[in-house]
């Protein structure tokens, strides 16, 4: 695996990791909120092994990624195009877990494009026909309840809270991560995962806890572009244990994009599904490249 800061036509730098044979084919990796390129080291052998090049990269403003104030769900699309020119890739499939879902939905108005998976990936804020924070553990209410009054309260919960997120240890992280998990999740966070999980946070916001913020605006403010629009093929993975996304977000995710198909996993929650589901999603995604 292949650690790489690329730079951007507006002199920003973006931290990528690579993995895999190079080829003009690629499986993109989407991090959740708050995550970095890392949150997929154990994603990206296992494509390398099933003989995908893979890639992931951090979000602006997360790990070594340099922010972009103000940024919408799909300008990070139209960051990575510009990775994939760098790059030579000219297929993807996108994948994304969680506050990544929306960013791997957004890779469907690239022209490399050749689908998407979301891996409990959250909704659309303000519509009518999903209740955001319904069945959300309480922290996020509180957390999402400060986004979206706007970047000052934001900013003041960070603040107050991203730093025990900057600092967690493995051993911290089920009592740190509180009502956002349920057993299924507890389960799934061995020592060894906890461990990994942990450090993924503690690089994601080592300088600062702006892509969280950033990612948090983004997430209650219009995505930048139509979901009903999409026209390649879409999964949405979810479970019917996840206090973080709740499987509402899937469902109606399910029902406002005409190509996609729910993928319901009963008994797990938001990290038991990509824990266990892992060489599921791989091999599904690398099906679109045949």
């Amino acid at each position: 695996m292949e650690k790489r800061e690329l730079t951007l036509p507006d002199g920003r730098h973006v931290e990528v990791l690579i993995a895999g044979k190079k080829s003009s084919d690629a499986i993109v990796f989407h991090h959740g909120t708050p995550g970095s390129a890392q949150t997929w080291k154990h994603w990206l052998p296992a494509a390398e092994s099933e003989g995908a090049y893979a890639i992931s990269f951090s979000r602006p403003g997360y790990g070594l990624s340099a922010r972009h104030k103000g940024r919408r769900v799909i300008d990070n699309s139209l960051d990575l195009k510009n990775i994939l020119g760098q790059l030579g890739i000219e297929r993807i499939v996108s994948i994304g877990w969680s506050g990544g879902g929306p960013h791997a939905l957004a890779d469907t108005t690239l022209s490399q494009s050749l689908a998407a998976i979301s891996i409990a990936g959250v909704g659309a804020y303000g519509v009518s026909d999903l209740d955001f924070l319904e069945g959300m553990g309480e922290e996020n209410h509180i957390e999402f309840g400060a986004a979206i009054k706007g970047e000052e309260a934001i900013d003041q919960w960070m603040q107050e809270n991203a730093g025990g997120t900057a600092n967690v240890t493995g051993d911290q992280l089920i009592e740190a991560l509180g009502g956002l998990i349920g057993d299924a999740d507890k389960r799934s966070l061995t020592p060894e995962v906890a461990m990994s999980v942990a450090e993924d946070f503690r690089h994601a916001l080592s300088l600062g806890y702006f892509g969280w913020l950033d990612d948090d605006l983004a997430f209650v403010e219009h995505w930048g572009f139509d979901i009903t629009a999409i026209k390649q093929p879409v999964e949405l993975w979810q479970g019917d244990e996840d206090f973080m996304v709740p499987h509402a977000h899937g469902k109606w995710l399910a029902s406002k994009i005409p190509t996609s198909r729910l993928i319901f996993e009963p008994g797990e929650g938001h990290i038991s599904l990509g824990e266990n589901k892992k060489s599921a999603i791989i091999m599904s995604a690398l099906q679109y490249f045949n």
